[in-house]
């Protein structure tokens, strides 16, 4: 299956941007009488739509000091203090509900920041269920603990908030259009995904790449193997010179059986020097080996794999080297590489094949040594061995 690693980069970068716009309101004296004074400075409503009436709720004068210091040593990016602090408002009395959603948010980040994700999770809950906070920290949070629950794979509980999220905000924004057919995708419901990512990208004044790969991707995973070529063709148009945009199209060629396509591509890269991986050599004389008549190119490819000591000299390299030798009527050098390949085979086929061969040649003796290798190593037809071996 293609491209699923697009399945947790996608959810990270969701919850890294949620965080990077977190921010807390603390409804300190301090801050009312500053904000009395500055009516033009009004918090954004980031869900004008919100079926959720903002709380009345309010912070007890009493813990106003507490509070501040919780929220100084969470913008020193003290996340031990920021828990413990919040764990003693959490449990006191005289605590509103306010001042305890507010703390558990807090604590929520700083569990975060700490890699603590059930304790991120817990946290997150307790400020949920309080029902304390304004609408854009609340539903905020809401969308941080559905992105969590789809990353840490829990995904019937991360589908049901997201629903619950999406169902109270009433929310068409492209990002979080985005995370439910990442979730759907997850699921592996690529119909279902791939109406939400067409309106997302569509939406969205600046779609992001990924976004792209992931509509890519579910067409791909449904079946649609035209629209998925027709995205990948897209992409890579717009980055000519974006390996990654390029190697993805390459495998939805593939996927396509679009060999030519494919090759094209990847011998592009080749040529400018991109393709540096192992994978990426196999990719491309595999694709060449399910190609009629491309032999010369297979045997290129590897060769140059193994002078830049990018392809391993295995078993298999030497194989498919051996095996387009064999059909390009090159025999001499066919034969060098499946004697290469036979002592690194995990049974005696390919002893036996290098037996054939050589007795073609009317190599003989070597044939009869290759022969017996095959017997000692297994095959599955030993009685073509010993044929061999009992030549005159």
């Amino acid at each position: 299956m293609l491209f699923r690693n697009c399945k947790r980069a996608l959810l990270s970068l969701a919850i890294v941007s949620l965080l990077g716009a977190t921010t807390v309101h603390a409804q300190t004296t301090r801050d009312r009488a500053e904000r009395s004074g500055k009516s033009s400075e009004k918090q954004e409503i980031r869900y004008p739509d919100a079926t959720r009436e903002e709380p009345k709720a309010k912070g007890s004068p009493k813990l106003q000091s507490k509070l501040q210091k919780l929220i100084d040593v969470y913008n020193k990016d003290d996340f031990a203090a920021t828990r413990a602090q919040a764990d003693e408002l959490l449990a006191n009395s005289a605590a509103t509900d306010y001042d305890k959603a507010l703390a558990a948010q807090l604590a929520s980040q700083a569990a975060y920041n700490t890699d603590d994700t059930p304790g991120t999770i817990a946290y997150i809950n307790q400020a949920l269920q309080l029902n304390a906070l304004d609408n854009n920290s609340h539903y905020q949070l809401m969308y941080m603990l559905a992105g969590i629950q789809l990353q840490e794979d829990q995904l019937a509980e991360g589908m049901a908030t997201l629903d619950r999220y999406m169902a109270e905000t009433k929310s068409q924004k492209p990002e979080d259009l985005i995370l439910k057919g990442q979730a759907l995708y997850q699921q592996e419901k690529y119909a279902e995904a791939i109406p939400l990512l067409k309106q997302a990208i569509e939406s969205s004044p600046e779609p992001k790449d990924n976004w792209q790969q992931l509509l890519m991707a579910s067409y791909a995973e449904s079946g649609q193997t035209g629209e998925a070529v027709k995205a990948a063709e897209a992409l890579a148009a717009k980055a000519p010179t974006d390996k990654k945009a390029q190697m993805n199209l390459a495998s939805v060629y593939l996927q396509a059986d679009k060999f030519e396509q494919a090759a094209a591509i990847l011998e592009k890269l080749r040529a400018a020097g991109q393709i540096t991986e192992e994978k990426e050599y196999r990719q491309l004389y595999t694709t060449y080996a399910n190609m009629d008549g491309k032999e010369k190119e297979v045997i290129s490819v590897i060769n140059d794999g193994l002078q830049k000591g990018v392809l391993k000299p295995d078993q298999q390299t030497y194989l498919a080297l051996a095996q387009s030798y064999y059909y390009s009527d090159q025999i001499a050098p066919a034969i060098e590489a499946w004697q290469k390949a036979a002592p690194l085979s995990k049974d005696g086929e390919t002893y036996l094949n290098l037996a054939k061969v050589l007795w073609q040649e009317d190599r003989i003796p070597e044939a009869k040594q290759a022969a017996k290798s095959a017997l000692e190593k297994g095959v599955k037809k030993p009685e073509e061995a010993k044929k061999i071996i009992a030549l005159p």
